[in-house]
């Protein structure tokens, strides 16, 4: 099955991207995600894995993802390694006047449980697709209040040293 949504942000890349690739703020934004934990050594970028969890429905469903694509400030991609099949894409592109464009795109599915597996997967595309436009409408409002809560500590800085 695969879901996915989009969003546009007033913000740059840089401040989008240190939002999705910072394990510590995860949980913040994303809507349905229980658990997102770094496992092993390594917190961010290529080869970085993660514990996580999604609630659907009364179970919580996932396992250890992988960190496969890391293209600064463009692409963050990631398999699942154990637990439900899964890959998951986050997009960040540029776009005029200093607004940032957003992608994320998640694929899953039930291995090896035929009819099913088909039937869980269609049953719970739409509390997942929820989960997806839930949390890019919650990164947006992270982002800006994070992004106006800067410039309005600059502005009191600016007029202490004035």
């Amino acid at each position: 099955m695969r879901v996915a949504g989009q969003i546009d942000i007033a913000a740059s890349p840089e401040q989008v991207w240190e939002f999705i690739t910072d394990p510590e703020r995860v949980l913040h934004f994303m809507s349905g995600i229980t658990r997102w934990e770094v496992e092993g050594q390594q917190a961010t970028g290529c080869g970085a894995r993660y514990r996580m969890l999604m609630r659907v429905g009364s179970a919580e469903v996932g396992g250890t993802v992988e960190v496969v694509e890391y293209d600064e400030l463009r692409d963050m991609a990631w398999n699942s390694v154990t637990g439900v099949d899964q890959r998951g894409r986050w997009r960040v592109r540029e776009r005029a006047a200093g607004r940032t464009h957003v992608e994320f795109r998640l694929s899953y599915g039930v291995a090896g449980a035929g009819i099913l597996g088909y039937v869980s997967e269609r049953l719970s595309a739409p509390t997942v697709q929820n989960n997806i436009r839930r949390s890019l409408q919650q990164l947006k409002r992270a982002v800006e209040h994070e992004q106006l809560r800067r410039a309005a500590a600059e502005r009191r800085s600016a007029r202490a040293s004035a």
